[in-house]
């Protein structure tokens, strides 16, 4: 089994310096033994979610974030590519609109939070009020500072409902972002993905480091772990990523319900 408790942020004090985005460890065989895996992985999966779907009393949250050109959108294309979409849903945090503004910051998300059988995942998420509002200064510091507590105290109460929560850093190099900005520029079908203010935000690419540090150390908790997951190289996040998703479910176990009882003999003619 692939194991991914490397990846894991115990609570305290967390520096991304320690994390080798380019990493690879634990496929020695490369992309093609990652593409290789990825197939079972996929089918092991969606087996889980069936059962997620039918047993009907669990649900799984998971968060993930990174920085511009991370890889959210294609982790959520390659890793769920072979479940029932009928028992997953996926929602995306941009800027908050004015319906959103005139409530808590924490109002837009709390109603997208799984229903029992449901996988959720969340393209970005209530962390952006301790990251993009802390590195823009859109608020003041006492405000913000707040919010780990707040966050904590929300995921808490998650879990104690029953949601499994799952949160996953997707960690990119500074040159690995370049490359990829690059790309959006140079390939037709993929500038409509570039906008000059990109080129603002990875100027403070030094103080996204230091809000993601204290994201990571200050809200990575037992029952709402994060992961950081090097993801440089594509392959290789998909099968980190989707084992997380495989061995959080295995913990769930869910199982199909039992049959209605008196089935034993019936035909159907």
């Amino acid at each position: 089994m692939f194991d991914i408790s490397p990846f894991r942020i115990a609570p305290g004090t967390t520096s991304l310096k320690s994390f080798d985005p380019d990493s690879n460890a634990g496929i020695e065989g490369g992309k093609a033994e990652a593409k290789a895996s990825l197939r079972s992985l996929r089918h092991e999966l969606a087996a889980l979610q069936r059962r997620l779907w039918a047993e009907s009393t669990q649900k799984l949250l998971v968060i993930l974030q990174a920085i511009d050109t991370g890889g959210k959108d294609g982790t959520i294309r390659h890793v769920l590519s072979g479940v029932n979409p009928q028992g997953v849903k996926v929602y995306s945090y941009g800027k908050p609109n004015e319906t959103e503004i005139a409530h808590d910051y924490l109002w837009r998300i709390h109603r997208n939070t799984p229903a029992n059988g449901v996988i959720t995942v969340f393209n970005r998420s209530h962390y952006e009020d301790v990251l993009v509002v802390r590195v823009k200064n859109l608020v003041p510091q006492s405000v913000w500072e707040k919010r780990y507590q707040h966050i904590n105290d929300f995921e808490r109460m998650l879990s104690d409902e029953g949601t499994t929560i799952v949160k996953i850093f997707l960690s990119i190099s500074k040159e690995e972002q370049r490359e990829r900005l690059q790309d959006r520029l140079d390939e037709p079908d993929k500038s409509w993905k570039f906008q000059k203010s990109d080129l603002d935000e990875r100027a403070l690419w030094d103080d996204y480091q230091t809000a993601y540090e204290a994201m990571l150390s200050r809200t990575s908790t037992e029952f709402a772990p994060w992961y950081v997951v090097p993801a440089n190289r594509r392959w290789y996040r998909n099968v980190v990523v989707s084992n997380i998703f495989i061995q959080t479910l295995q913990g769930m176990n869910p199982q199909f319900p039992e049959a209605e009882p008196g089935l034993e003999g019936l035909i159907v003619e």
